[in-house]
Parts: C-alpha cells; structure tokens; sequence
C-alpha cells in the first residue's frame, strides 16, 4: 500500500508507462519525474531526429508537471541520458530553446541503453 503522504501523478493525454512506474511521485512540496523517453501520446517513439527526441522529452516532463500541478519554471535539476554523446550539442539547442532563460542544474551522460531503444531519456524534480 502507498503512503498518503505520496501523490501519484499522471499525465492524461499522454503515452501510458509501459513499465510498473508512475510518471511522477508528489512528495514533501517536490514532484520527482521519472525519465521520459521520446514517445509521443500514440505510443510512437521518435528514433531518427535527436532534436525532435529530445523536445518530446521535455514536453513529456512539461505534462507532468502540469498534472502534478507544476510547471517547467520550477523544475531546478535535470538529468539527460543520451545512448550517443555525439548528440549533445544538438540536444543542448533544443534544451536552451525549451528552458529560455532559465537555467535548472543538470547532469548529461552517455549511457549504452535506454528503454525500447530510445536514443534520449530526461527526467527531472521541481518544486510543486
């Protein structure tokens, strides 16, 4: 049984985990985002285009915030897994475009696999 003081959040509208996760976990006035890999609400996972992934990615995350009753401007750490570090620069244009000004801290690292083959996976913790 979970404990009340742990709120679940899930996004409608979006992909449905298709592992035992939930898409976030409200907790003590904090929303932890599990990583979010580049599917789209049908299911599809963008493979070919690191640029439209990564965007995925973070608009994944925005809906969960969203439905955690958050919102991108409160998230302050990140972390960026990516299966090729080749793909860091293209990742970071889309990250600065998505973020603006504002600046989380952040950790990126390569890693050999992600879940499904997905080439990018970005998770992250804000304030509720």
């Amino acid at each position: 049984m979970t404990d009340p003081a742990l709120k679940i959040v899930s996004a409608a509208g979006s992909a449905a985990p298709r592992a035992p996760y939930s898409q976030a976990i409200a907790v003590n006035g904090f929303i932890y985002c599990s990583g979010q890999i580049p599917m789209k609400p049908d299911g599809e996972i963008i493979f070919n285009d690191i640029g439209a992934a990564a965007l995925q990615c973070l608009n994944n995350l925005k809906m969960v915030l969203e439905a955690g009753g958050s919102n991108v401007n409160k998230i302050f750490k990140v972390n960026v897994y990516l299966t090729d570090m080749a793909d860091f620069a293209a990742v970071n244009v889309v990250y600065s475009e998505f973020f603006g000004t504002h600046r989380p801290a952040r950790t990126c690292i390569a890693i050999k696999q992600l879940p499904l083959g997905a080439p990018i996976e970005i998770e992250c913790i804000a304030l509720e």
